[in-house]
Formats: structure tokens, C-alpha cells, sequence
């Protein structure tokens, strides 16, 4: 019997695989959603991944004064389309929550629903910029969590971009251990250095304090194009300016970027193993066009290879 992702997590094990999707625009007829839906099972059910991330889309324009390349549009709540058009679908669901839009009430509703069977699984992510107006702190959402289902496995998100500038990225990720994280998913990595700059002061922290190390699931994602390109660096991924001429001037910038994901996996996956960090690896794919999707599905079956190799 396939060990599942609630055990994997719980039990801090590497190898992890997710695949993450953005639900979706919720301007969308409810016919129109439940053929997107068919299209996704029928492409995710094959891949054989650990658990599916549905994204809980905010705004994020107050967190910078650039202008973004893309008009924001609200998606459907991920709750409800995982709910609601994805049942059919036999794979654990990992429900972000964007915490500080949702009031308590709401909140504590949303993670009774997210019972499943005692293995529901969640992403609990704070706001955007110290400038947002929320409704409900990471904190509170933590304290609601522990008083309404305990059993819920909760994530974290950790940025690898912070640490380049604040050096504490391990330490905000030991803060949210305390608070019931169980694992964590990392901002989309195209700085490698930055990301083993975290793991590093996360793994001698953690070494030092005696403290047991959790997942931390490193998120790669295939770059179509030049105007994805940019809105990435909007979204404040840290992409070294060498390794951006290197994709702009590329000829063909999906086939390098993949062949950037696949490098930056196995580089951060061969720091890991050597120091027994368990690591593990979301494949985002968020894009529309098919052969973005196309590229994350391949993204997938290669890490699939790597994790194989590995354990040989």
C-alpha cells in the first residue's frame, strides 16, 4: 500500500512530490468551471504526485509600486473547487489559505470542512505586505486551527528570496514549527544559492537546538515567456540577472527554463541528502497555454526519475 502524503509528512520524510494548480478565474460559468475540472483530473491523475496544490490567489499589489504585467483576477476558492469539482479526483488536496481575507468565523468554518477523513491538509499563508489589511493574523489562524481541528496538518510558506535580505528565513520557519507547522512550501526557486543559503542556517539551527527538521518542499516551475518572466520578478522571485539574459536570449526560453528547474532540483535535492534534510518538490504549473502545461507535466515525470535514482 502507496505510503500516503499525510504520513510522509508526518513522519518528515524526503521525496515528497506535489504538483500545484491555481483554481480557476471564478468569473467562470459553472459549466466552463467543471470542464476545466475535467481537463485537470484527466491530466493529474496519471502523474502518480504525492498531493495536488490549489493556490489561494490574492492581490498582491501592495506589496510593490512596479505596475503588474497581468490585470489580477479573483479565482475560485480553492476550498471550493477541490470540494465541489474535484472529487473524482483520488489524490490528497493541499488547500492554501490566504488567512487575512477570510474573518474568524469564516475561517474556522473553512478548516472544519478541511477534516477529510482526519488527513486534511492545508498551507496557511499570511499577507502580502506589512501594509495589507487583513481580518484574521497568521497567529490568530494558527490559535483557530488548534481550537477547531488539531488533527488538520498545516504548511508553511518559507521565501528563500527573504533570507537573502534578512537572513532569518530559518528562523521565521522554526517560529511557525512552534506555532503547528508540519512541513513547508517555498516561493517558486530560480536562485539556488539563496535557497541553500536557508537550508544551510535552517539545518545548523536545527542541529544546534536539537530541534527535528520538517519537509521543506522547494517549488519549481517551467517560464514560457518573457512577459512570464517578468511577472515572476513582480512576484518578488529572485532570478540572478546571468541566469535571466541566459533565458531571454535563449532562442527557446521553455526549453531552458526547464532545463534550469531540472539543474536547481537536483543541485538543492544532493545539498539535502548530504546533510539528511527532508526535502521535496512542488511542480507549479499555472499557466494556460499548452505547452507550459505541457513542460510542467515532463517537469514532473523528471523529478519522478531523480527521487527514483536517489533511493537505488
Amino acid at each position: 500500500m502507496p505510503t500516503t502524503l499525510h504520513t510522509k509528512i508526518t513522519q518528515r520524510q524526503s521525496g515528497i512530490l506535489l504538483y500545484g494548480i491555481t483554481p480557476p478565474k471564478a468569473n467562470n460559468t459553472p459549466e466552463k468551471i467543471a470542464e476545466i475540472a475535467a481537463l485537470q483530473i484527466e491530466r493529474i491523475a496519471p502523474l502518480g504526485v504525492d498531493g495536488l496544490v490549489l493556490y489561494d490567489i490574492q492581490d498582491e499589489a501592495d506589496r510593490t509600486d512596479a505596475a503588474r504585467p497581468f490585470p489580477f483576477m479573483a479565482t475560485l476558492d480553492p476550498l471550493v473547487y477541490s470540494r465541489d469539482y474535484l472529487a473524482a479526483l483520488a489524490v490528497p488536496k493541499i488547500n492554501y489559505r490566504c488567512v487575512g481575507k477570510y474573518s474568524p468565523d469564516a475561517f474556522r468554518a473553512d478548516v472544519s470542512a478541511m477534516a477529510d477523513g482526519g488527513e486534511g491538509v492545508s498551507v496557511f499563508v499570511g499577507a502580502a505586505s506589512r501594509e495589507q489589511q487583513v481580518s484574521l493574523s497568521v497567529a490568530q489562524a494558527y490559535a483557530l486551527r488548534r481550537e477547531t481541528n488539531p488533527d488538520l496538518l498545516v504548511g508553511g510558506v518559507a521565501i528563500p528570496e527573504r533570507h537573502l535580505v534578512k537572513n532569518d528565513e530559518h528562523l521565521r520557519v522554526a517560529h511557525k514549527v512552534a506555532e503547528g507547522c508540519s512541513f513547508f512550501v517555498t516561493q517558486c526557486v530560480y536562485n539556488v544559492e539563496a535557497a541553500k543559503n536557508f537550508l544551510s542556517d535552517y539545518f545548523y539551527a536545527c542541529e544546534a537546538s536539537g530541534t527535528p527538521m520538517v519537509p521543506i518542499i522547494f517549488t519549481i516551475t517551467p517560464c514560457g515567456s518573457v512577459k512570464t518572466l517578468e511577472f515572476m520578478k513582480w512576484l518578488g522571485i529572485s532570478i540572478p540577472k546571468w541566469l535571466e539574459n541566459d533565458l531571454v536570449h535563449s532562442g527557446d526560453i521553455l526549453a531552458k527554463s526547464l532545463d534550469v528547474c531540472r539543474g536547481i532540483f537536483s543541485e538543492l535535492m544532493s545539498y539535502a541528502a548530504e546533510k539528511k534534510i527532508p526535502v521535496g518538490c512542488n511542480v507549479e504549473s499555472v499557466a494556460i497555454r499548452k505547452d507550459e502545461i505541457e513542460a510542467s507535466l515532463q517537469l514532473v515525470r523528471d523529478v519522478q526519475a531523480m527521487f527514483a535514482s536517489a533511493s537505488m
